[in-house]
């Protein structure tokens, strides 16, 4: 049994549809980050840097946090979604570790800036607005010869999908990338990516909180308030 420590965000929703795609058992433990529940200290044991995802296998005595290496370890583990000959390897992995350093920081930034910023801020808006069009651009010709990202498909599509997935609510469009278009279309209607995508969707609601009282447990953080949490 593998414990995943979760909220419905696109870093939570790799690590769900990994899981699912894996038909690994798991349980599913609610981390309400809008509460600030990442930031306690048995939340803080498991994942060093207070943020979800996180996993405990039970079977290995292992934890992991960083959607990115649970990834890793989920594909090790069941022996799926990531090649073993060296050259084929490394496709996945530059792709995993380009989402991991751009596609999600940055679609992460603009999705603050449209929804959650508490005045406008053009420069950062514009700013992040090109990058993410950048970006899927840079997928849109990668996939122009192949199906998915890595040739195969693999953790760098399940990284990368929930990134792409809520396009429309950072006001992109994929009208202009028909590879793009196409690889997303094929992922979303994997029975497994639904239900990985599905999962905790109605926590949000049941959680009673608005957005201004998310906000302040959310960007309201610096070192010195996690060390007072930790005491």
């Amino acid at each position: 049994m593998i414990d995943l420590y979760y909220w419905p965000t696109p870093n939570g929703k790799k690590v769900s549809i990994m899981l699912e795609e894996c038909e690994l058992e798991y349980n599913a433990i609610p981390v309400n980050i809008g509460r600030g529940e990442q930031f306690t200290v048995e939340f803080l044991g498991i994942s060093p840097n207070n943020r979800i995802p996180a996993i405990i296998d039970h079977e290995t005595d292992i934890s992991v946090f960083e959607s990115g290496a649970i990834l890793m370890y989920l594909a090790e583990k069941s022996g799926r979604f990531m090649p073993q000959e060296m050259k084929e390897r490394y496709e996945v992995l530059q792709w995993l570790f380009w989402q991991m350093g751009g596609l999600g920081p940055m679609a992460g930034q603009l999705s603050h800036f449209v929804n959650y910023a508490p005045e406008p801020v053009p420069y950062a808006h514009s700013r992040y607005e090109k990058e993410y069009d950048r970006l899927l651009g840079v997928m849109n010709t990668r996939l122009a010869d192949r199906e998915f990202l890595g040739g195969s498909y693999s953790i760098a599509d399940i990284a990368s999908f929930p990134w792409v997935q809520g396009y429309k609510r950072l006001g992109a469009s994929l009208d202009a990338f028909p590879n793009l278009r196409r690889w997303f279309d094929e992922i979303k209607v994997r029975p497994a990516v639904r239900r990985g995508v599905d999962l905790g969707d109605d926590w949000r609601e049941a959680s009673g909180l608005t957005d201004e009282e998310a906000r302040k447990v959310l960007f309201g953080q610096t070192a010195e308030s996690i060390a007072k949490a930790r005491r």
